[in-house]
């Protein structure tokens, strides 16, 4: 089974020394709970498109510091191809960026929130009515975002929400799931970009409230990333 990963970001230059890209943290920490998983990186922020979705079984896309409701040709060209792959009935995930794109291509509405950054170990709860495989109703992991999905698209569900952020989960049936935080990030790597970015685009007071998150709070990443792994796997079978 081949998922194709499109990576919208990649890790900041000052980072790449010491951590993978996004793409690869996907494709490392996927392939360690789905050992029958391949994976194919298309860097679709500098064009590279995959031929057509029959390349790949599946789909992921990643993280990014542009903007989901931007006009440049490849973000256009990557809704395109989320509604190709969403008509076909591909499984497609999404994290951050990846969650909002996804969003907007479907017919919701993703724009700056007026309540600011999410920075460091977020909180959310699982909506009443729905299961996850992480089995508790409280699922911390990493956020870093300004962006939001302020109207979900119709055919998505809302499945994790906080006070933060409304539409921090979507799923659709077996097909589309779709994470607002980063379940690939690590604290280590969290606390890094609260560092390279306290002061630039972060004030004092978000770095400050981010770090002591990170500092006390336990996250379910690993339990998300297997969740994922195990969604990937039995829609692209």
């Amino acid at each position: 089974m081949k998922i194709g990963i499109l990576a919208a970001g990649i890790t900041p230059e000052v980072l790449q020394s010491q951590y993978p890209t996004y793409a690869q943290m996907f494709a490392q920490q996927l392939q360690a709970h789905e050992p029958e998983l391949a994976f194919e990186i298309f860097d679709v922020r500098l064009d590279e498109f995959p031929a057509s979705i029959d390349v790949c079984d599946g789909w992921l896309i990643t993280g990014s510091k542009s903007d989901a409701y931007g006009d440049e040709p490849w973000i256009l060209q990557l809704c395109d191809f989320i509604r190709e792959v969403d008509a076909k009935g591909q499984v497609l995930v999404g994290i951050c960026f990846g969650h909002q794109v996804i969003a907007r291509a479907l017919g919701g509405r993703v724009a700056k929130f007026q309540n600011g950054w999410g920075v460091g170990v977020h909180h959310y709860q699982v909506v009443d009515g729905f299961d996850t495989p992480v089995g508790q109703k409280d699922i911390a992991f990493c956020a870093f975002h300004q962006d939001q999905v302020l109207e979900k698209p119709e055919k998505l569900e809302t499945f994790l929400t906080s006070d933060f952020c409304q539409h921090a989960g979507l799923i659709y049936q077996d097909r589309i799931l779709t994470f607002q935080g980063h379940p690939e990030f690590s604290k280590q790597y969290e606390n890094e970009l609260i560092e390279l970015y306290d002061g630039v685009t972060l004030t004092s007071e978000v770095a400050s409230k981010a770090r002591y998150s990170v500092e006390q709070d336990d996250i379910q990443s690993p339990q998300l990333m297997a969740w994922i792994g195990q969604f990937l796997k039995a829609k692209s079978s």
